[in-house]
């Protein structure tokens, strides 16, 4: 089978939105140059879409156009290394689906031990926060809601009332054991995470695991989260002005 005749049998096996690389075609080494150009040719036909340097996508079209790929598939060669988790999405990146803004965004961001400087990807900026707990696949999910109450200063398009009125609610459907995880975690964040997150639990009544979130806090620092105060009743308790 000639080259492009074997790349053209495997992109058609790809789901749409699929992004992958020539590395993705089982090829001997001599013959990699040739899918590269393959590729290229078939970018510059219209019969896939090239994201960026070496990276490209089958794209799905519809009526409002062409759709651009979900954005861990953008960035999916960041979040994995050989099967292992390295980063996640967080921030900017997922605001929307927590439902704590409407706002989608072109920039997406990512936790990882190890940052990088920013940098652009097709129309994309891609940035890093720095995560401090080893990350997993089971802990992804809470280490974003530690990340949003972190930065819930800066959630876009909304305001820090209704942000923590959001965040309240999904933090009260977590099972117990997630609240545990949650305050374990979130010893490697800055005080004021620890204090909004332990008013939170507070409200919620979880009286044993606030307990171990006092214990981590200075009794004489004061955190700043103007009108948080309208949604969480003990506010005073920890310290939030």
């Amino acid at each position: 089978m000639k080259v492009t005749d074997y790349i053209v049998d495997i992109i058609n096996r790809f789901p749409k939105g699929y992004v992958f690389t020539y590395e993705d075609f089982s090829v001997e080494v001599n013959k990699k140059e040739a899918v590269i150009k393959a590729l290229n040719r078939m970018a510059a036909s219209g019969r896939i879409t090239k994201l960026s340097k070496g990276k490209y996508y089958k794209p799905e079209k519809t009526v409002f156009g062409e759709l651009v790929p979900e954005q861990y598939q953008i960035v999916k060669d960041i979040l994995e290394d050989d099967g292992k988790i390295i980063g996640y999405l967080t921030g900017l990146s997922i605001y929307n689906k927590l439902g704590l803004t409407t706002q989608v965004s072109n920039t997406i961001q990512i936790g990882k031990n190890e940052i990088r400087p920013t940098f652009s990807r097709g129309r994309y900026t891609i940035a890093f926060i720095k995560q401090k707990n080893t990350i997993t696949k089971e802990n992804i999910p809470l280490l974003q809601l530690l990340d949003a109450i972190r930065y819930i200063k800066k959630i876009p398009d909304t305001t820090m009332v209704s942000a923590c009125r959001r965040l309240f609610a999904i933090i009260k459907d977590l099972p117990k054991e997630d609240l545990y995880t949650m305050v374990r975690l979130s010893k490697k964040y800055p005080p004021s995470t620890r204090a909004l997150l332990g008013a939170i639990l507070d409200e919620l009544g979880q009286v044993e695991i606030t307990e171990i979130l006092q214990k981590t806090l200075n009794s004489i620092t004061s955190y700043k989260f103007p009108g948080i105060n309208t949604v969480l009743s003990n506010t005073e308790n920890w310290n939030i002005k």
